[in-house]
């Protein structure tokens, strides 16, 4: 093979492997609501899920981006592990549509040179429109760069037929067939994609400087050298990424010793064309290996819970997971988890306190966790990027930030241990009290917002009840002297003001989960309420950087 041809070999992959990923990132972002409401709204199961990631991947031609969502669901308690284990057979089989496509678009059809004027109108477009055009446009001019990839490459491949030929490449026989395996892993590990190895392979086979035997044991060992990007990107990172890119190795390696055992099997079949031969092999072992993998995923998920158990006590870190801010949405879903952690930790705790008197015990304890807990997911909030044009994602964050602000507030009030046992000793609260300590620990929070509500608005009239008369009867006829009116109104505050922090919470929590709109309440009427406050005593737990609520 001479120099030029292997220069040219080198652009064509290049090219393709550049026009893939731009393909597969301009797809995600135009089908990221759909991918994530088909992958959250159908799968139920295991089955469900090979099902749904099939499809998925198929459609935005990465398995990748599917596990990034999946594991998104994972941490925020949206899909067990199990599903997850579904959706991971079945992006899989999604991938083998890049090589159909390949082989009928690319190879068979030819359409380098229509490519050329699409790939010229579609970067045109990239460049100058914004949005969903864009990602569109995006999303063609990728494609265009693939099928002008796999032209160069069937150029640089058109002399190996006369000079190296198949003799120089290993027989798929004992020795040979392995050997060809793990060339096919370094081409997949080098490369970061098997969708590039396969595409090689095709031209390979129609270049006649490969058998299919040989082409098929390329292929499934770049079906097992496709998890090292998913395995090194796991490297520090949370336990359900960690597990997912373990379960990817394994169920890839079980397979791809499947796919070797099937190679003789697969030769014989009565196809003549051996390019469409090594697809349907493609295919077909991963189809079976989903259909032997899924009976035994319930044994599968237990055997990676006890490779990887759960910590104890999980910090911040271990749910706020840093390889998710890849995708926004799926960092938005750990950013919820986490924050939905926390709060039900502090719900607990100042509802045990409140019962006890205010005294010190668990509160401490929860307040240095959930303060800790709270300053990780602000700065993790901070990294998240999202495109102006994403207007579901921006109302998410916008809930989330929101949240972050009322649980910041509550947190800080239910630091003042002296409050809150002035609000346990005082009779006149002891109803309202009760209300609010069984809404802390109530599990059906849509139940528990209207009840915050309606103690909220109570207790409002209740302080307004005081003030007047206070302004407008002499304390001695009402029974009350200045320090108890003083005490009383306190009290009343104190819990008025945690209630509200409890009910906006929760229901910015309902929003981000549904990804709704928020309601109309800024950050800047948040804080004016902060301010028209007293002075709070300081907190019995740690310093809190938003100040008193």
């Amino acid at each position: 093979m001479m120099l030029g041809d292997i220069l040219t070999l080198l652009g064509g992959t290049g090219l393709f492997l550049f026009g893939m990923q731009t393909m597969t990132e301009a797809l995600r972002e135009l089908a990221s609501t759909q991918a994530r409401q088909a992958l959250a709204g159908f799968t139920r199961t295991p089955f469900s899920g090979a099902v749904t990631g099939a499809l998925t991947t198929a459609v935005i031609q990465s398995s990748s981006a599917t596990m990034v969502t999946t594991v998104g669901f994972v941490g925020a308690g949206l899909l067990g592990f199990g599903q997850a284990l579904g959706i991971l057979y079945g992006a899989s089989i999604g991938t083998t549509i890049t090589g159909w496509m390949v082989l009928l678009l690319g190879v068979r059809l030819q359409l380098s040179v229509a490519a050329l004027p699409v790939l010229f109108l579609a970067a045109l477009a990239r460049v100058l429109l914004k949005g969903q055009i864009a990602r569109a446009a995006g999303a063609v001019a990728g494609l265009a760069l693939v099928f002008l990839g796999i032209d160069l490459m069937q150029q640089g491949l058109a002399t190996w037929q006369d000079g190296l030929g198949m003799a120089a490449v290993p027989a798929a026989r004992g020795w040979g067939l392995l050997q060809l395996a793990g060339l096919g892993v370094l081409v997949a590990v080098v490369l970061q994609s098997s969708s590039a190895g396969v595409a090689g392979a095709l031209v390979l086979i129609g270049a006649g400087a490969i058998g299919f035997e040989q082409a098929a044991a390329l292929v499934a060992g770049m079906h097992v050298g496709t998890t090292s990007t998913a395995l090194l990107a796991s490297v520090g990172g949370a336990r359900a990424v960690r597990q997912t890119a373990v379960a990817n190795v394994i169920y890839h390696a079980v397979t791809g010793v499947l796919a070797l055992a099937l190679v003789g099997v697969a030769a014989q079949m009565p196809i003549a064309d051996e390019q469409i031969r090594l697809l349907v092999f493609h295919t077909g072992f991963n189809l079976v290996g989903t259909a032997l993998m899924l009976p035994l995923t319930p044994q599968f998920a237990a055997l990676l819970d006890r490779l990887m158990p759960a910590p104890p006590d999980p910090a911040a870190s271990d749910l706020l997971d840093r390889t998710l801010l890849s995708d926004p949405p799926a960092a938005l879903d750990t950013a919820m988890a986490a924050l939905v952690e926390a709060r039900a930790r502090l719900f607990e705790a100042l509802a045990e306190a409140l019962e006890r008197g205010g005294q010190p015990g668990p509160l401490d304890a929860a307040l240095k966790s959930v303060g800790a807990t709270l300053d990780a997911v602000q700065d993790y909030l901070d990294r998240i990027a999202i495109a102006p044009d994403r207007k579901e994602d921006l109302s998410r964050l916008s809930a989330l930030t929101l949240h972050l602000d009322h649980m910041r507030r509550l947190w800080g009030r239910a630091g003042q241990g002296a409050r809150l046992r002035a609000v346990e000793r005082e009779p006149r609260l002891t109803r309202h009290l009760a209300l609010f300590v069984g809404a802390l620990r109530a599990p059906d929070a849509s139940a528990t917002r209207p009840r915050l509500a309606r103690t909220e608005a109570r207790l409002a009239r209740m302080e307004g009840r005081l003030r007047h008369k206070a302004q407008r009867h002499s304390l001695y006829l009402i029974g009350l002297t200045p320090a108890a009116v003083f005490r009383l109104s306190d009290a009343i505050r104190w819990l008025r003001r945690s209630v509200r922090h409890a009910e906006r919470l929760l229901t910015h929590e309902a929003e981000a989960a549904a990804a709704l709109p928020a309601r109309p309440e800024t950050m800047a009427e948040a804080e004016a309420e902060a301010e028209a406050e007293p002075e709070a005593e300081k907190p019995a737990g740690p310093t809190n950087p938003a100040g008193p609520a």
